[in-house]
C-alpha cells in the first residue's frame, strides 16, 4: 500500500490559507465501509505532562489532545484546512482579523464561546503560569517575541471577545498566513470547568480535560493506557468512525510490533528498525509507506562547557561531518529515513534547495578531524561526548549508537550513547535544563508550513527551542518571513537557514518517511501529511 500522491500547493486568502500534500492510505477510500462499534488500539508512549493544550509540545500528549478537542480550523489527511469551529476568517489587511464562530459545545454541555479562545491564549501567554506552548501567541498585540504578555498587562491585547461568537483579533504585523495555524493545539479553547477560582488550570482537569473534538477521554491509567470514547455531539468534519480509541503506552518498540502481528495491537506509527527490512512482505500485517515530513536532529545546548562560541561552532561542524547520513539511514532504517538537506522538509510550499552552508552536512571525516583540532586549539576537550535519547521510540537506541561510533572513530575521540527508558524521563530533563549532554530531538510539524520548523525551534524564548538558542538576526528575518508570502517568504525562511547552518543549534540528521503499519483486518487506515494515523478513520 503506497503513497497517494497529490500536487504541492500553497495558498494564502483572507479566510484560511490552504496547503496539499500528500497522504498515505490503504487502497479503500470508503473507511472500512462506514461507522464500526469497534475499539481502535494504537501505539503510544506516556504524556510527558498532564494533557492541557497550553502546556503539551510533545507526541505522547499532543496525540491525544488532537482528538479531545476542535480548533478554529482543521487540517485534512493531505494537509488541506478547512473551517471547524470557526464559521469565518477573515481580514482585510492581514493585521487585523475577525473570526466568528459556530454553535458549538464542550462535552460537559457548556457552550463554546469567543471567551473560551481568548481565556486559554491569555493563560498561555502569562508567564506566571510557565506554559510551554506560550510562543505561539507572538504574532498578537501585546506580547513580547518569546509569546508572553508584556510586563505589566494581565489581558491579551491582540486577541478580544466581541460577544459570544466574535473574536477581533489583533496582530504586530500582517501575516498572511495566520489562518495556517489556528489547527494547532495552542490555540485550542478552553472550558470554564478548566480553572480554579484564582484562574489556575487545575490539575484534576489536566487529569481528565473536557474538550470539545471528537472523542472524550475514559481513563488514563497512566504509564499503561489512554482510553478514548466517541464524542455523540460532535458536528465537525473528524468524526469517530469507530467505538473509540485506545493508546497503549510501550517502552520498547518491538513489542508493539510483536502484539501487531499478534493482533493485540490495531496501528503502529513507526515499525522499528529491527522490522524495517520484512515489514512490506509480513503477511500477518498490513504495511503503509509513503514521503513524510518528520525532522530529526540531535541538540548540543551552549550552556555545556567546550559548546559556546567560536569553538562551539567548529565543534558542531565537525559533529556533523564525522556523521554519515547515508549510512545509517540505509543500514539502520533500511532507506526509511532520508540525509537531511536542511532544517525543515521539501514537502513544503517554499522549499529551498542547496542554501549555502549546508555542505556542513556531507560527510568528510578528514575536515571533521580539521575542525574539531581547530577548537582543540581554542580549549581542549576533555571526557566524552555523549548523546542521549529515550530508548520507546522505535529506532532511537540503534542509531544513536551507530551515530556515536561514527564520531568516536571518525574524530577520535570518547564517545558514547545514554539512554533513558521513556521519552516522559528524557524531556523532563531537557524542559528543566538538567540535561549535561547533547540529545536527540526531532519535529512534527504543527502546521503545514516551512517556517513552523524554524520559528518554535529556533526563535528567541521558543517552546521548543531546547538549546536556548538565540542569534537576533535569526530572528528579524522570522519576523520578516510571517509578514511576506511566496517567493520571498521563501527568501527570508533561506537566510535564516544560512545563519543556522553557521550557528547549528541543533545538528539535522534525517526526514523520516512514512513506515507505518496496521494489524490484519483493520481498515481504513490512512497516514497524514504529519506522518501519523488518522485515528478517526480506523475501524476493523
Amino acid at each position: 500500500m503506497r503513497l497517494r500522491r497529490s500536487a504541492l500547493a500553497g495558498i494564502a486568502i483572507a479566510a484560511v490559507a490552504s496547503v496539499s500534500l500528500a497522504a498515505c492510505s490503504s487502497d479503500s477510500d470508503d473507511n472500512g465501509g462506514g461507522s464500526t462499534d469497534s475499539v481502535i488500539t494504537a501505539y503510544g508512549t506516556e504524556p510527558q505532562k498532564l494533557l492541557v493544550t497550553t502546556n503539551t509540545n510533545e507526541v505522547g500528549g499532543g496525540n491525544i489532545i488532537d482528538l479531545l478537542y476542535a480548533g478554529l480550523i482543521s487540517y485534512d489527511p493531505e494537509g488541506e484546512s478547512t473551517n471547524e469551529v470557526a464559521e469565518s476568517i477573515e481580514s482585510e489587511d492581514n493585521k487585523n482579523w475577525t473570526i466568528k464562530l459556530k454553535d458549538w459545545k464542550f462535552t460537559d454541555g457548556t457552550p463554546v464561546t469567543a471567551e473560551s479562545f481568548v481565556k486559554a491564549w491569555t493563560y498561555a501567554a502569562d508567564p506566571k503560569n510557565g506554559q510551554l506552548q506560550a510562543y505561539f501567541m507572538y504574532p498578537f498585540a501585546g506580547t513580547t517575541e518569546e509569546g508572553t504578555l508584556v510586563e505589566g498587562a494581565t489581558e491579551l491585547e491582540g486577541a478580544k471577545a466581541v460577544d459570544d461568537k466574535t473574536i477581533q483579533v489583533t496582530l504586530k504585523e500582517a501575516e498572511p498566513e495566520f489562518p495556517l495555524r489556528l489547527g494547532y493545539s495552542a490555540y485550542y479553547p478552553l472550558p470554564d470547568a478548566a480553572f480554579d477560582e484564582s484562574g489556575k488550570i487545575t490539575e484534576d482537569f489536566g487529569e481528565k480535560p473536557i474538550g470539545n473534538g471528537p472523542y472524550v477521554l475514559d481513563t488514563w491509567e497512566h504509564e499503561v493506557e489512554a482510553k478514548l470514547t466517541p464524542n455523540d455531539d460532535y458536528k465537525g468534519s473528524r468524526e469517530a468512525k469507530n467505538g473509540g480509541v485506545t493508546f497503549k503506552f510501550y517502552t520498547d518498540p518491538d513489542s508493539a510490533y510483536s502484539d501487531l502481528q499478534g493482533g493485540n495491537l490495531d496501528v503502529l506509527e513507526a515499525v522499528p528498525p529491527s522490522a524495517l527490512s520484512g515489514f512490506e512482505s509480513d503477511d500477518s500485517i498490513q504495511a503503509f509507506t509513503g514521503n513524510g515530513a518528520n525532522f530529526a536532529s540531535i541538540t548540543i545546548p551552549e550552556r555545556l562547557e567546550h559548546w559556546s562560541g567560536e569553538e562551539g561552532k567548529l565543534r558542531r561542524a565537525a559533529i556533523s561531518k564525522a556523521i554519515n547520513r547515508e549510512e545509517i539511514t540505509e543500514k539502520i532504517f533500511e532507506g526509511s529515513r532520508v540525509p537531511a538537506e536542511d532544517f525543515a522538509t521539501s514537502l513544503f510550499p517554499g522549499y529551498t534547495k542547496d542554501i549555502p552552508g549546508s555542505e556542513v552536512l556531507d560527510f568528510d571525516a578528514a575536515e571533521a578531524k580539521k575542525l574539531w583540532a581547530q577548537a582543540d586549539d581554542i580549549s581542549k576537550f576533555e571526557g566524552s561526548f555523549t548523546v542521549a535519547y529515550n530508548g520507546d521510540g522505535p529506532g532511537n537506541k540503534e542509531w544513536v549508537e551507530a551515530l556515536v561510533n561514527q564520531v568516536g572513530k571518525n574524530l577520535g575521540i570518547e564517545a558514547k550513547p545514554k539512554g533513558y527508558a521513556t521519552f516522559k524521563e528524557l524531556r523532563e530533563l531537557v524542559t528543566n535544563r538538567e540535561i549535561k549532554t547533547a540529545f536527540r530531538t526531532g519535529w512534527q510539524a504543527d502546521y503545514p508550513s516551512i517556517y513552523n520548523y524554524l520559528g518554535p525551534l529556533y526563535g528567541t524564548g521558543a517552546g521548543s527551542n531546547d538549546g536556548d538558542y538565540s542569534n537576533p538576526e535569526v530572528d528579524k528575518l522570522l519576523k520578516e518571513a510571517l509578514g511576506a508570502e511566496g517567493d520571498e517568504q521563501a527568501k527570508k525562511l533561506a537566510e535564516v537557514q544560512e545563519i543556522l547552518f553557521q550557528d547549528l543549534p541543533a545538528i539535522p540528521l534525517w526526514n523520516q518517511r512514512i513506515a507505518g503499519a496496521a494489524a490484519d483486518g483493520v481498515e481504513g487506515v490512512v497516514f497524514s501529511w504529519q506522518g501519523k494515523p488518522e485515528y478517526h478513520l480506523v475501524t476493523k
